[in-house]
């Protein structure tokens, strides 16, 4: 059971703080009482709205007086944080106390979960083994006290974002992200997206049980919703170090990030922000989050001022040009054969998440790629600047909307901090498992 579990229309920042306080004080009692090494785990900066890194900042604040605390940001393999990106997430935490994840060279390998788990739990979709390698510093370097802060969120690969997600994705090497985003988007993203426990969530539960019980951990999950003025604030904060600590913010989540339609959305306006955003592969939770709401022969317009790139690495960026988002059986029937689109499994999960597979049109406004890079991708393009000029985010609150010449459209100010569905959708889904 939670620890601490508290929920509130609106949670305040000084409520948080005090919250953090109440958050080491369980930890002095429950794990060790006089920590002189901690690990702290944020997210990166895909989940600043969150607020994870404030919170981040005050446990260090807190800690740093008496032990030796260092942060390493869950980037599974996203690009690594530039320093002024540290001081914009984590404050005033000293850069040398920050740590970059390195997916490729800088993990151990701890054991595996076979094939015949991943077959059971997947329903036979997925066959294969799912190997755990870890970054090599959370592994092998001693800790005292470990702490993972995070945003319980609807997710793409396991039902809501966080929780042990921070080390068997956030923390993990090539061979476990490759695998376990396959197996995701094998199931089908329908079947994952707000499903408390996906079967690669039961995977890793299995895998923290097996290889992390001696880990001195604990989680602290926040969750957050709009308020009546439309603002984004806390209304859950979830601290503890068992299954139920991330069953009770999920099940908040769930409630409170999932918005349900009788009938489907014609046309959706969203805006993935500029400095959050800055490649496909993260701006495309506009995609992810909205798939089940959108109407057939709809159009999905995605404001993207930061977009930069498709990929995060330069070899997923060429895997995404190469192949765009086609639809997903293409995609299947490809990585049969195909090395490349193997040896870079989960830039395939990604192609087959992201497409629309026809159904629905996506139109990208971005803010450094050109007409060639999004049509090259099997998206539409829009010129940034008319379209902020037509559709006028800036203020905006979420819901129905029209512009200055009557077209009515659905605006989404934060894809990535929720899920949209139609009723009928979320009633198509296959139940892998149900808590």
């Amino acid at each position: 059971m939670p620890w601490i579990s508290e929920t509130a229309d609106k949670i305040s920042w000084e409520r948080l703080e005090a919250l953090m306080d109440a958050t080491v004080a369980e930890a002095r009692q429950r794990i060790c009482d006089t920590p002189k090494r901690v690990l702290l785990l944020p997210p990166d900066i895909t989940r600043m709205h969150s607020g994870s890194g404030r919170l981040t900042e005050m446990l260090y604040q807190r800690l740093s007086g008496e032990a030796d605390v260092h942060v390493i940001p869950t980037l599974g393999q996203h690009v690594p944080h530039t320093p002024a990106e540290n001081r914009q997430m984590f404050g005033s935490i000293p850069e040398e106390r920050i740590h970059v994840h390195d997916w490729l060279d800088g993990c151990v390998h701890v054991g595996e979960i076979s094939a015949d788990v991943v077959r059971e739990t997947s329903g036979g979709v997925a066959d294969w083994a799912m190997p755990i390698w870890l970054n090599t510093m959370l592994m092998e370097e001693p800790w005292d006290l470990v702490i993972n802060i995070g945003h319980v969120v609807p997710h793409e690969v396991l039902g809501f974002a966080n929780h042990n997600k921070n080390y068997f994705i956030g923390l993990a090497g090539k061979e476990l992200i490759c695998t376990s985003h396959m197996m995701a988007a094998s199931c089908g993203i329908e079947n994952n997206l707000g499903c408390l426990v996906t079967p690669v969530r039961e995977c890793f539960n299995r895998a923290e049980e097996q290889f992390l019980g001696g880990l001195p951990d604990l989680y602290v999950q926040l969750v957050l919703a709009r308020d009546e003025a439309g603002d984004l604030v806390h209304t859950g904060v979830h601290v503890g170090d068992d299954l139920e600590t991330y069953l009770a913010a999920a099940r908040q989540s769930r409630e409170q990030n999932i918005t349900v339609f009788d009938e489907p959305l014609d046309k959706v306006v969203c805006v993935m922000q500029g400095d959050e955003f800055f490649s496909t592969w993260v701006a495309n939770k506009a995609v992810y989050r909205t798939r089940m709401a959108m109407a057939d022969d709809g159009e999905l317009i995605i404001i993207a001022p930061g977009l930069k790139r498709c990929g995060e690495q330069d070899d997923v960026d060429a895997l995404i040009r190469k192949y765009g988002y086609i639809e997903r059986e293409k995609l299947l029937e490809l990585y049969k054969t195909n090395a490349d689109m193997q040896d870079i499994a989960h830039g395939t999960a990604h192609l087959m998440n992201g497409t629309t597979d026809g159904r629905f049109q996506v139109t990208y406004a971005p803010g450094h790629l050109g007409r060639e890079d999004i049509e090259g991708i099997n998206f539409q393009y829009a010129d940034l600047e008319e379209t902020l000029a037509r559709y006028q985010p800036e203020g905006r609150r979420e819901g129905w909307n029209e512009t200055a010449d009557g077209e009515r459209f659905f605006y989404i100010p934060t894809p990535s901090a929720g899920l949209w569905a139609t009723q009928a959708k979320l009633d198509q889904r296959v139940d892998y498992a149900s808590v």
